[in-house]
């Protein structure tokens, strides 16, 4: 299954914060630009397949 969605990254002190504005919950991080985008992949991934087991 793909679905797209809007994933905000930024710069912080300690490397990068991941998360998706329109899914509650959904953040990572990751010590690389590259890191934060794999790690928020699979947040999203996570916390998609719980959401869809409550259903």
């Amino acid at each position: 299954m793909d679905i797209k969605t809007v994933v905000v990254i930024e710069k912080d002190l300690d490397g990068y914060f991941a998360f998706c504005p329109t899914i509650q919950g959904c953040y990572s991080q990751g010590n690389t630009y590259e890191e934060a985008i794999i790690n928020i992949k699979d947040a999203l991934k996570l916390h998609l397949e719980v959401l869809q087991e409550a259903i």
